[in-house]
């Protein structure tokens, strides 16, 4: 059960706070015990579903052959506190067949609770619909396979789900930054997206450098999200896994309402692991309606009185629970992953720019390894090329679905430059579904092209 919180103005303190300092303590502890393994300097292994007892035998374990795990972790070392975001190249076999566009568009599985958010004469029980549905993606966001960066230009279309049309767009190359738009009869979802790494040895923390806004079309409610940092453990040694410990803070931006929720660290043998607790706040900052669950499963909620104690006569009630996921699944997509994967959520006549099609991640989904690097190799290579070519014409790159705003978004990890959606894709969605010559799209031989300059041997010229 959920425990009374302080809500200040940086959403911590209080009995969380208090959690947070002695769980991370403890995890301090597996840490330093580990330290140094196998001779490694600077090596860091973890078990969650143990102790620091188990961190030897857990580290012969892991998707990794010993000769690539070592060359890899020698090489490694010297960006050692470093920000790693677009600084190293990636071997394929710790990758998915999936792009962090797509990935982005994974959080739309439950938008039916935007719907029933939007639907909702309640102001706090609004914010308990919105504030799972953004929990909900955690699940999906467990898989411990890296997704491809996306290519400079290249998009990732998605219909036939929920009512929502989503565009997304790889706005930006250096930085690495997405940006995206989806929209049903009920809702307006807009985002920038840029992380921000530090490499640990054997971890790497994921800053989540964005900025998400979220209407509610009824009334114009506008809400926004500030998550929690994403800690990516046993990347080379060891089996990997994925916490997010910290805050998560959703705010009401037109009636200062919002929610704090804690996300616990995982502790020894699993403790506190995937565990979430915290309150809906009226613009008061007075606690409305406790919050509790786990992010892998599901979330309650209930009334609650100004000490943040259950109110008599209510009882917990659920508002989410995950879905059934295929059993065995190589990747650990979950059904609706697939659907993300397929062209059964595509539009018709595509983007030739579409995630979709690129070459490395069809040959990836084929289980062709060697493939895959290749023509990942091939991309990148390209993309290379195009930027040279960009800067010795004086070119700019401009996105085509979403302009670069004059605003500076403030993060707890930085500021941000915003990227506004600027309407264009509805209007290209509209010319063509209201063509008379309207056909699918023909995987075999449609190309996937993000590029700039079709040609680069003529555009030298």
């Amino acid at each position: 059960m959920a425990q009374k919180q302080t809500s200040g103005g940086d959403g911590g303190g209080g009995f969380f706070t208090s959690i947070a300092w002695g769980l991370s303590n403890f995890g301090s502890v597996v840490s330093k015990s580990v330290n140094g393994l196998l001779g490694y300097e600077g090596l860091e292994v973890i078990n969650p579903e143990g102790g620091s007892g188990d961190a030897e035998s857990e580290a012969q374990k892991g998707r990794w052959k010993e000769e690539d795990r070592d060359n890899y972790w020698k090489m490694m070392q010297k960006y050692i506190g470093s920000d790693v975001t677009s600084m190293v190249t990636l071997p394929v076999l710790i990758f998915e067949p999936m792009t962090m566009l797509q990935r982005m568009a994974e959080l739309m599985e439950y938008s039916y609770l935007l719907d029933l958010a939007d639907q909702c004469n309640d102001p706090h029980m609004r914010l308990v619909y919105v504030a799972s549905w953004f929990i909900s993606l955690y699940y999906a966001y467990q898989r411990a396979w890296k997704p491809f960066n996306p290519i400079l230009g290249e998009t990732y279309e998605m219909i036939n789900h929920g009512g929502i049309t989503f565009i997304a767009e790889q706005v930006s190359h250096h930085p690495p930054m997405s940006a995206a738009h989806a929209e049903n009869d009920h809702f307006v979802y807009d985002i920038t997206s840029k992380v921000k790494t530090k490499f640990l040895g054997n971890s790497v923390e994921v800053y989540p450098l964005g900025r998400t806004r979220l209407t509610l079309k009824r009334d114009g409610v506008v809400l926004d999200l500030v998550p929690p940092l994403t800690k990516i453990n046993n990347l080379i040694f060891g089996r990997t896994w994925i916490d997010s410990p910290g805050e998560m803070v959703l705010t009401n931006l037109t009636t200062g309402d919002k929610v704090v929720l804690y996300f616990q660290p995982c502790g020894w043998f699993g403790a506190g692991r995937y565990e979430v607790d915290g309150y809906v706040y009226n613009g008061e900052e007075e606690p409305k309606i406790l919050m509790t669950g786990k992010w892998n499963e599901f979330m309650s909620f209930q009334p609650c009185d100004l000490e943040g104690e259950p109110l008599p006569g209510t009882k917990l009630e659920e508002v989410w629970r995950v879905a059934g996921a295929p059993e065995n699944d190589k990747f650990q997509y979950t059904h609706f992953g697939h659907k993300v994967n397929s062209f059964e959520t595509a539009p018709s006549k595509l983007l030739e720019s579409d995630s979709r099609l690129r070459p490395d991640r069809q040959a990836l989904e084929k289980g062709d390894l060697s493939k895959a690097a290749a023509e990942k190799s091939s991309l990148e290579e390209r993309q290379r090329a195009e930027k040279k070519m960009r800067e010795a014409k004086g070119d700019e790159h401009k996105p085509r679905w979403f302009d670069l705003s004059t605003e500076i978004s403030a993060t707890p990890w930085g500021d941000l430059e915003v990227y506004n959606y600027n309407g264009k894709y509805a209007q290209h969605r509209a010319a063509i579904d209201g063509s008379d010559n309207v056909g699918g799209v023909d995987i075999g031989s449609t190309a996937f092209n993000p590029w700039q300059y079709q040609d680069l041997a003529a555009a030298s010229e």
